[in-house]
């Protein structure tokens, strides 16, 4: 754990930052997701280089003082208003040069700039993205100030200075980092690998085995410092190249790893095979590297031929092997200084060392014989071939070791090459497994973010569903008060016709006397005519039969006198004759003006009874009109008795609806629950058998390496065996320290084959287990299947539910078609009505006006009436003047005509009394009847208004509702398919 560079502790349910004070070497840290309010706990992580604090609860930047080498800090998705703690970061020791803040609450600029102004090697800040921001970012200008403010900044909000966006994904440098540090390794290890071959022990490489666990540890984790946080879904094709690069440059590196260890491991063979080659030549043995000449060499009997060979000739070779191994020493020296010149760059220097003592010792040990060969010639024969004999037996037990050898190591090369090839299967299999658990992951995230999603869109359309039922009472309320109304309308509406027909009798009456008094005037003028006439004729005959004296001068003077008097009579007439002729006319006048009233006022009264006739067809229309829009109200009433029905049938079928899908949305959960538990359960397991193959491959290859060097020792047992048979002397002193080596050898062997047997036995608990997992994951497997039957049902189910659900809204949008087009009828038959209204009322205004040009001329009847009043009274003065007998007659036919006028003033000012009265209070009702209709028709207009809006708002609620239903059975029915794809 002091070791660990990386921790993920993304999406628990973490409270605060503890216990982390023993993790000194800890590079990357992701705490992600998190229920944190405080950053805290943080001040002994100085080697700290990422911080993810992104999806909590934070409102405050604090307790970063001591994170000297944090280069990139993510806040992202909190309730940060205070950035105070980054006014800690200031100077040069501090290496920050990446921040995210965006979706918090950052709204102060001066604040935000003072907090950033001392960060000198911050380059890349992101307050705004996938139009997630803070309110700063609202404000006008906050780029161009923070630009200006911070001149260190290069990009801001995944833009650069000249706002082009800009490649946000960065690879991840830790694991770049840790194939670079695996490259030198292995490039410094090859330099090495030439020395290393001339000893036949394992190849130690600790530095290059802990850098590849921690890239395998980099691998099986999640690279959080790419994204922003994990909740945050990158949908734009920008992240997904960023990541095909990433992956691209991985695999680049893992085949230059690939290619520099087959590298190393040819060179290593090719150099086994040299010097194999050159221990043959020195041994004069055969130089094939074959396994039947070994099988041969094997089968030889245990008394060598060169035992019938003579002692000069056995004194040759020793000084031929002599001057070989000096050779071979001086070659060994020269190696050894080579590589002890490249060794200042190699790291694991220790293994060479170890092994060039070792040939050292062996080489020293071979040079002490020399001076030891003349004692053993001297001793005894018998000792001699006692020892000949037993290491020749020691020297075939050698030569068999050392041909097994030769072939562990071939069948090792061929193991490393199955192995690599098994170690890139697994990494390809932890990638797709790494990839479908994220992928699953986020699945799962995405079906609990739609369940809920769901359950919100579940409780919004209850509400809506309440409302529209508030909306319905309401509506049949609007109704119910409609008909209330409309009964109101019609009771009044039939009293005004009553009123009105009786109005219109009065009328009648009226008309017809005032015709009676037009015919009794027009009978007493010509009575008054006739009176004229024979009063002149009385007159004329009572000139006549007056009596004449007969006198000349009587006769001369009554002969001018009557001269006279005709002149005077004759001019008199005249004028009479003139005022007659200007009476007549004046009489004719009248009579033509007579005769014009009687014609207006026939027509009038033609129009009045076309009028009245127009009304009482209208009436009988509006009767009709009533009656039929009584039965549509009634059908309405019945139609919406009917839709308040089937919504209530609707909302007991949307509650069992609601019902049924949220057991489906349980049982989705409980099964998901219980998959990602499987899964789970199966990664475990699966991390399980990967540890539990590399434990196994790591203690075959160390088995191997032991077998190989054992082998090998024995191998250079048997060849210092034939060549202490050769030297004799030589080789008996070297066999004391052989048998010690042979001893430890063989002590260890020991060991190693308890370790084995451990190890076998470890390895057979070990498949026992995997084989139960494997029966485990098959009935794991089973059950999956199981459920994708189940969930497939499901689908089917829901599928049948959704097209009965479209039918019932196909039905119920033609019901509401046809509901809407009896509106529209109604709503045109209401227009009709308006302008049958406005031009009754334009009517009315014509009769207003008609009755006032008669009162005009009534008025001016009245004046021409007192106009020939006076002429009259003229005419009765010029009469009593000239003629005192007619005065008489002429007062009385004055007095009856003053009380026939004084009638007819009376008659005329009752009448225009009446008549006014009856102008005065049809007007008020008129007045008040069309206020009253006004009134109406502006209520019912505003009552037809609001049933329309909320008919409208019907609607629009509806279609959205089918809109919105559509979406998410499209977007389930995905979700679905997507889920059943990654399973």
């Amino acid at each position: 754990m002091v070791k660990l560079h990386t921790l993920n502790l993304h999406c628990n349910l973490i409270a605060r930052i503890e216990s982390l004070d023993h993790l000194l070497n800890l590079q990357h840290l992701d705490l992600s997701s998190n229920r944190i309010h405080w950053i805290e706990g943080l001040s002994c992580l100085a080697n700290l280089r990422t911080l993810n604090l992104a999806c909590n609860l934070i409102t405050k930047v604090e307790g970063l003082e001591n994170l000297y080498n944090l280069t990139k800090l993510n806040l992202s998705y909190n309730r940060i208003d205070d950035l105070s703690g980054l006014l800690h970061l200031r100077g040069p020791n501090y290496k920050i040069n990446h921040i995210e803040l965006h979706s918090n609450s950052v709204n102060n600029v001066n604040h935000l700039l003072q907090c950033l102004c001392g960060l000198q090697y911050l380059t890349n800040l992101t307050l705004e993205k996938n139009e997630k921001s803070n309110p700063v970012c609202a404000k006008i200008g906050y780029r161009e100030i923070l630009l200006q403010a911070l001149p260190q900044l290069t990009i801001l909000d995944g833009k650069n200075i000249f706002g082009e966006p800009v490649n946000l994904m960065e690879p991840n440098s830790s694991d770049l980092k840790c194939l670079e540090d695996l490259l030198s390794c292995l490039v410094s290890s090859s330099y090495t690998d030439e020395e290393e071959t001339y000893v036949n022990l394992p190849i130690i490489t600790p530095r290059i085995d802990q850098v590849l666990a921690q890239f395998r540890q980099r691998a099986k984790m999640s690279p959080w410092t790419t994204t922003s946080s994990s909740t945050e879904i990158m949908s734009s094709s920008e992240p997904e190249k960023i990541k095909f690069d990433n992956d691209s440059r991985i695999k680049k590196l893992e085949e230059q790893i690939s290619h520099l260890l087959q590298k190393v491991t040819n060179s290593s063979k090719a150099d086994v095979t040299v010097k194999a080659k050159k221990e043959t030549d020195f041994t004069s043995e055969s130089g094939s590297e074959s396994g039947k000449e070994n099988r041969k060499a094997t089968k030889r009997s245990k008394l060598p031929n060169y035992r019938k060979s003579t002692l000069s000739t056995k004194l040759r070779s020793q000084k031929s092997k002599l001057s070989a191994r000096e050779q071979e020493k001086d070659f060994i020296k020269s190696k050894f200084q080579e590589s002890h010149i490249k060794e200042g760059q190699s790291s694991s220097p220790a293994s060479e060392i170890a092994s060039l003592k070792i040939v050292g010792e062996t080489l020293e040990k071979l040079g002490g014989p020399k001076s030891q060969l003349k004692k053993l010639n001297v001793d005894t024969g018998i000792q001699e071939e006692f020892t000949y004999r037993v290491l020749i037996q020691e020297l075939d037990q050698e030569r068999e070791k050392r041909w097994k050898a030769e072939q562990a190591e071939k069948k090792l090369s061929e193991s490393i090459k199955q192995l690599q090839n098994q170690a890139k299967e697994e990494k390809d299999i932890q990638s797709v497994a790494v990839y479908t658990t994220d992928r699953l992951q986020i699945d799962i995230r995405q079906l609990k973010e739609e369940a809920e999603k769901l359950g919100k869109e579940l409780e919004r359309s209850k509400q809506k569903e309440e409302d529209q039922q508030k909306a319905v009472q309401t509506l049949e309320e609007a109704l119910s008060k409609l008909e209330s109304q409309k009964a109101q309308q019609q009771a009044s509406e039939v009293k005004r016709i009553q009123t009105a027909e009786l109005k219109a009798s009065a009328a009648e009456r009226e008309v017809q006397l005032l015709r009676i008094c037009l015919q009794q005037q027009k009978e007493k003028v010509e009575q008054v005519h006739e009176l004229l006439t024979l009063r002149e004729q009385e007159h004329r005959k009572e000139l006549e039969t007056r009596v004449t004296l007969n006198g000349s001068e009587f006769q001369e003077a009554l002969s001018k006198e009557v001269a006279r008097e005709e002149q005077r009579h004759k001019d008199h007439i005249k004028e009479l004759q003139e005022k007659r002729h200007l009476l007549n006319q004046k009489y004719k006048d009248l009579e033509n003006e007579f005769r014009v009233a009687l014609t207006i006022e026939a027509k009038r009264f033609s129009e009045v009874k076309e009028g009245f006739d127009r009304l009482t067809a209208e009436l009988a229309e509006h009767k009709q009109v009533l009656l039929h829009s009584q039965q549509k109200e009634k059908q309405s009433a019945t139609l919406i008795h009917e839709l308040t029905s089937v919504v209530k049938e609707q909302k007991d079928k949307i509650t069992e609806l609601i019902k049924s899908k949220q057991d489906i949305v349980y049982n989705l959960k409980s099964q998901i629950q219980t998959l990602e538990n499987m899964v789970e359960e199966d990664q475990q397991k699966t991390i399980q058998l990967e540890l539990l193959k590399q434990e196994k491959s790591k203690l075959t290859s160390q088995v191997t390496a032991q077998e190989s060097v054992i082998d090998g020792l024995k191998a250079e047992r048997k060849i210092w065996g034939e060549e202490l048979a050769q030297q004799g002397a030589s080789l008996a002193q070297d066999r004391g320290k052989l048998e010690a080596k042979i001893e430890v050898l063989t002590s260890e062997t020991e060991a190693l084959k308890k370790q084995n047997e451990s190890f076998n036995d470890a390895l057979q608990i070990k498949s026992k287990i995997v084989e139960d997992q494997t029966e485990t994951i098959r009935k794991l497997k089973e059950a999956s299947q199981n459920r994708d039957e189940q969930i497939r049902n499901l689908r089917e189910d829901n599928i049948e539910i959704q097209k009965r659900l479209q039918i019932q809204l196909q039905e119920k949008d033609a019901q509401l078609d046809n509901l809407l087009e009896k509106l529209e009828r109604q709503n045109e038959r209401k227009e009709e009505l308006k302008h049958e209204l406005q031009e009754k009322d334009a009517e009315l205004n014509d009769i207003k006006e008609s009755y006032s040009v008669m009162n005009k001329k009534w008025q001016d009847k009245g004046g021409l009436l007192n106009k020939l009043e006076a002429q009259v009274k003229q005419m009765k003065e010029n009469f009593d003047i000239r003629e005192q007998q007619l005065r008489e007659e002429r007062d009385k036919s004055l007095q009856a005509q003053k009380i026939m006028m004084e009638k007819l003033h009376s008659v005329d000012d009752a009448f225009r009394r009446q008549h006014e009265s009856t102008i005065a209070a049809h007007q008020a009702e008129l007045l008040q009847l069309a206020n009253e209709k006004q009134k109406q028709v502006v209520a019912a207009n505003e009552k037809v208004c609001q049933v329309e809006e909320e008919m409208r708002q019907l609607l629009q609620e509806t279609a959205n509702n089918k809109k919105t239903m559509e979406e998410k059975i499209k977007w389930l029915t995905v979700a679905l398919s997507d889920i059943q794809q990654g399973l």
